[in-house]
């Protein structure tokens, strides 16, 4: 699809809407910039270069109204601010990969290069491009700058044709109005293509049967792409099992075997262009349970595992809101806060410094005590011991049948220990959370980031309204 003919869908859109005013705010809509740079480090230094700017085959598809991101979210920050005056003109929170890495094992032996973009509205002057992380307060500093020239000769203009057609699943509105969301396929052949798209309908259609997508579903534009490979299946090395593919997904991540990631940004950017988006998941066309989730880049899931449709929602949650996972007694690769217990960003998980603080207060429970009891030993005990099995599972490579039907144990035994126990459907602050038994609090005994049940909290579901409403505009 050529920006021309996006263009036209766009418009007809508008005017199918009956929406003079839209159509007549697409002619307007600024080019999207991308500005891909390298971030490279180890666990004690970091260090950012530019590797190019382009201007992206579409249109601007974000809410122009919506340009500074109030949410607080994220490790870092990306401001564009006029280069001569410093005001301000468009700020996003996002997460990183090399975030992850860096508090891995490996990081403190080697130093390692990572590709990342951030993309913004084309503006009609020169800016600087700030990079800002997090320090120990919490505050947002700068750690990169680079001056850009949209205009400028070496700016790239003109790229290869899409390498697939993208697939309209949902279309609601023009892209400037709505929360524009792209479903990527990783792993499919060429006759897989149509079970692709029937995956990616299923997997959209459950992701807004879930709240506060259901209500929210309007809001919403789904597009579908996905580059044909040679074999089925995307790389998971721990078995073997090595596929090259266009966006390069594989598990193993760090090596968590249900880590699931592209570490390919440049493949992931250049084909994600010919669609408009500002949410991207990744579908790998495989059985095996895995998926992964970073704020403000994209989400994974396995979408034929008999958990897909979890998957999706909930990995959707960690790329989409910034939702914390409130499990703690999975193993996972890369480390959490360390001793001291920071206050971490995300919305639904928190050190409980203050409980007089709580960053949710205005929703717990009237009467709920801070910290809020919950059968927590009783659910360790068990849960150490279904940790074990999961693990020998894995490592004798048993069929991913026995792995299904061992989380169905899991979940119903965890349903039935809750269904009974005290605060039940409170909001308060339950212990164990951002993998650590003890220090960190979830707002609820049960979400959909906590466990494999099918609903979000009350937190989780005000984080994922705050989203919607950055990125969609209300109709008129």
């Amino acid at each position: 699809m050529s920006i021309f003919t996006f263009a036209r869908a766009a418009t007809a859109i508008a005017l199918a809407a009956g929406s003079l005013a839209a159509t007549a705010a697409l002619a307007n809509t600024p080019a999207t910039v991308r500005l891909d740079y390298l971030h490279s480090g180890n666990a004690l230094s970091e260090q950012y270069a530019i590797d190019r700017v382009v201007i992206e085959p579409l249109p601007w598809a974000g809410n122009l109204s919506r340009n500074i991101d109030d949410t607080d979210r994220g490790v870092n920050k990306v401001e564009v601010v006029d280069a001569k005056t410093g005001a301000v003109l468009y700020t996003r929170g996002f997460s990183t990969i090399f975030g992850e890495w860096r508090t891995t094992d490996e990081a403190h032996k080697v130093t390692r290069g990572f590709q990342e973009s951030v993309r913004f509205p084309k503006p009609d002057r020169p800016v600087r491009v700030r990079i800002l992380k997090r320090d120990e307060r919490n505050q947002f500093s700068i750690v990169w700058s680079v001056d850009v020239d949209t205009d400028a000769q070496d700016v790239v203009r003109k790229q290869d044709p899409a390498p697939a057609k993208p697939i309209p699943i949902r279309v609601n509105g023009a892209p400037g109005d709505k929360v524009d969301l792209l479903i990527l396929g990783d792993g499919y052949t060429k006759a897989d293509l149509p079970k692709f798209e029937q995956s990616a309908r299923k997997l959209a259609d459950y992701l807004f049967s879930v709240s506060p997508f259901k209500e929210r579903a309007k809001d919403f534009n789904v597009w579908g792409i996905a580059v044909p490979t040679q074999e089925a299946g995307v790389s998971r090395p721990s078995t073997g099992q090595h596929r090259a593919s266009a966006l390069g997904t594989r598990y193993d991540i760090f090596g968590s075997e249900r880590y699931v990631l592209t570490l390919d940004n440049r493949a992931l950017r250049e084909i994600s262009q010919h669609a408009p988006y500002e949410f991207i998941e990744i579908l790998v066309n495989n059985d095996t349970y895995g998926g992964g989730g970073i704020y403000g880049q994209f989400s994974t899931a396995a979408a034929n595992s008999d958990w897909a449709n979890y998957l999706f929602v909930h990995e959707f949650g960690h790329h989409f809101a910034g939702l914390a996972d409130e499990y703690y007694t999975s193993p996972v690769a890369y480390a959490s806060g360390g001793a001291d217990r920071p206050e971490p960003w995300e919305p639904n998980a928190t050190a409980l410094k203050d409980p007089a603080k709580l960053k949710w207060k205005h929703l717990v429970t009237p009467g709920t005590a801070l910290p809020t009891p919950w059968p927590k030993a009783v659910y360790e005990e068990h849960s150490r011991a279904y940790q074990k099995t999961r693990a020998a599972l894995r490592k004798d490579n048993r069929p991913e049948s026995e792995m299904s039907a061992l989380f169905k144990e899991d979940l119903a035994y965890t349903m039935k220990l809750f269904s009974t126990a005290p605060n039940k459907d409170a909001v308060g602050a339950f212990e164990g959370a951002n993998y650590e038994s003890t220090g960190y609090y979830r707002p609820a005994q049960q979400c959909l980031m906590f466990d494999r049940s099918d609903k979000f909290c009350a937190v989780c579901k005000e984080a994922v309204n705050q989203t919607i409403d950055l990125y969609s505009r209300p109709a008129k």
